[in-house]
């Protein structure tokens, strides 16, 4: 199991290691021993108290909560885990080059600012409002009162848009890749509370600081919880090899569409002899598909456009940032770093799909497949947020699916009632407790974890399991070289032993709304129909948007609802005439007013009868 994202801190917690397994010891990894000082290089100051604060006095950032850190790694953290936890919580204003600082946490991302000619140009200003400000106040501290006179959005994950109302109103050149307002928009709509609730896990959200809870997220310390925001780009970079200067800076853009999001872009600051990569490289594994769920993401498109980053900017840059970690410093040393991570894309993807065409299953092939030697020891290609066994799963699954092939799994009974069956089968509650046991003292605590599952579906009540279940959480956490398995595995011991956490609720983004395209106003609309309550259910409503000119058509028919834009004429039962904005209005439960209507308003009070609420608290480790 190469990369195994667990430490056997007992000589129980995991299986054996294939003499070709290289595990580390208590010490770390062989590697890069001058991280620490690469990740000091450049320190100016740091914001203290590092405590954020929103308008209601409520906390959204607190660096301060992870000082533990500094202290030796104990019995409950992966050694490894630690010391990348350490060096990555460290906040602050660096001097990256000349010109060039960064913001580290203060957020799960940097904020990046480039020195213009008249002003300061922000990348990508973190995840919220608050932490924004906090960090442009942070640099204005020491580099004087500058004026933002320009933002570049690398790509359309939130951590890098969402502060942007904390640097800017507005007014200033706004540039970002091609595409970026659909991707930013459209993957906070459709499953925001599945993915909200399984984040509670991945992140550790409910966990303490401390070192028997959270002590990262791989990425970057957490997640801030302000307000977030969203100014609309006034510049579309819409191919490799553009250029753009403002405030005097001049970008040299390259499009890396596919990597990590579809809207992404790296870019070369000649002038600086500094890369951006955005999330095109991170000191660790990038996830292809997240515990929270996601697209899964194609590691050979990733690795062709690494390839790409090199022929185009190698020997230019003599140092290479990125919107996650520290610095690359050294011309060599950023071709070498973008080399490996290229390199372990390739391999885990053609190898994956090399034991597939064998017929191993996705199972299988995450418990085989090896890493060369010298993609397993350097720690910037070690798994401290995705994990091999991950990525080997999002591949098998990106070719062929969820079926491995084996009729056993075709038609499986659904969790709880699978485990009743196993409960029964094995004799009981108790006895599965017993084995449970047994195999926990032969430390196989995976498959210990399995059983209790079953005996905790079956009979969430059997309190025996649970807590038991919980133990074994813990300890497979406390080994855990992997920032998002530790959270996973001791948030479920959590809510095992406390019930279900609520997340965070997230403040509602009216640039956000704002942005939402007409179709997926309708879309989210339409996934919100509880099916089986309409199947005897028929209405058609005519939406004209006034200050779009367009006209659209929703049809009710077999349980589900029908769009279509510029309809034939034809009757229907309601048609409304409003703009845009009373249209989300609407769908947010704020009223009809000055809405225009002709027809039957019981239409659309039946439709809205109808639309079902998601669940932001459904249980997981318990049925």
């Amino acid at each position: 199991m190469s990369n195994l994202p667990l430490h056997d801190h007992t000589h129980h917690d995991t299986p054996d290691p294939r003499p070709d397994d290289p595990r580390p010891d208590d010490h770390g990894h062989p590697g890069e021993p001058s991280d620490p000082d690469d990740a000091g290089h450049g320190f100016v100051g740091r914001l203290d108290p590092a405590v954020i604060r929103n308008a209601d006095g409520r906390v959204v950032w607190d660096g301060d909560s992870y000082a533990f850190l500094q202290e030796e790694c104990p019995g409950t953290a992966h050694p490894g885990l630690w010391r990348e936890g350490r060096i990555r919580a460290r906040q602050g204003l660096y001097e990256v080059t000349e010109g060039v600082y960064q913001v580290r946490g203060l957020d799960l991302s940097h904020m990046t600012l480039v020195e213009g000619d008249t002003g300061v140009v922000v990348v990508d200003p973190l995840g919220s409002v608050e932490c924004a400000a906090a960090a442009l106040g942070l640099y204005r501290a020491h580099r004087g009162d500058r004026p933002v006179t320009g933002v570049v959005h690398t790509h359309s994950h939130v951590d890098h848009f969402g502060g942007v109302r904390g640097v800017t109103g507005g007014g200033v050149p706004i540039l970002a890749p091609a595409g970026f307002m659909e991707h930013a928009v459209s993957e906070r709509v459709h499953v925001r509370a599945a993915v909200t609730r399984r984040s509670v896990y991945t992140y550790g959200q409910a966990l303490e600081r401390s070192p028997l809870g959270q002590i990262g997220a791989g990425l970057g310390p957490a997640a801030s919880t302000g307000a977030i925001s969203l100014i609309p780009p006034t510049v579309d970079v819409t191919r490799t090899g553009q250029e753009e200067v403002v405030d005097g800076v001049r970008m040299e853009f390259q499009l890396m569409a596919g990597p990590g999001e579809p809207a992404q872009m790296t870019f070369l600051l000649p002038g600086h002899r500094a890369l951006f990569l955005a999330e095109s490289l991170t000191r660790d594994q990038h996830d292809l598909l997240p515990l929270h769920g996601a697209a899964v993401r194609d590691p050979r498109a990733w690795a062709r456009r690494l390839t790409e980053t090199i022929t185009l900017f190698a020997g230019r840059a003599e140092v290479a940032l990125a919107s996650h970690h520290w610095p690359v410093r050294g011309a060599d040393a950023v071709v070498r770093m973008l080399t490996r991570q290229r390199d372990l894309h390739t391999y885990l993807h053609d190898q994956t799909v090399r034991l597939m065409n064998k017929g191993l299953t996705a199972s299988e092939i995450a418990e085989a497949l090896p890493l060369p030697p010298d993609l397993e020891e350097p720690w910037h290609a070690r798994g401290y947020h995705g994990a091999l066994s991950q990525h080997v799963r999002a591949v098998y699954q990106r070719y062929l699916g969820w079926f491995d092939g084996n009729p056993a799994h075709l038609w499986e009974h659904p969790p709880r009632e699978s485990a009743i069956r196993y409960v029964r089968c094995l004799g009981g509650g108790g006895a599965v407790v017993e084995f449970a046991r047994g195999y926990i003292g032969q430390g196989d605590l995976r498959f210990a974890a399995q059983l209790l599952n079953h005996a905790v579906f079956a009979d969430e009540g059997n309190k025996e399991a649970r807590d038991l279940l919980a133990e074994v959480y813990t300890r497979l956490g406390h080994g855990a070289e992997n920032a998002t398995w530790r959270n996973v595995y001791l948030t479920g011991a959590l809510e095992l032993a406390d019930g279900i956490v609520p997340a965070v609720p997230a403040a509602p983004c009216p640039d956000l709304l704002a942005a939402l395209p007409v179709e997926r106003i309708f879309d989210s609309v339409a996934i919100r129909l509880h099916g089986p309550r309409a199947w005897n259910e028929s209405l058609s409503i005519d939406w004209h948007l006034t200050d779009l000119g367009e006209r659209h058509r929703t049809t009710l028919s077999n349980g589900a609802l029908i769009r279509q834009q510029d309809p034939p004429d034809g009757p229907v039962d309601l048609t409304l005439r409003l703009t845009r904005q009373q249209l989300i209005a609407l769908f947010c439960g704020k009223g009809a007013e000055g809405v225009e209507r002709e027809g039957d308003v019981g239409a659309l009070r039946r439709l809205v009868a109808l639309l079902d609420d998601a669940m932001p608290d459904f249980p997981v480790v318990t049925p």
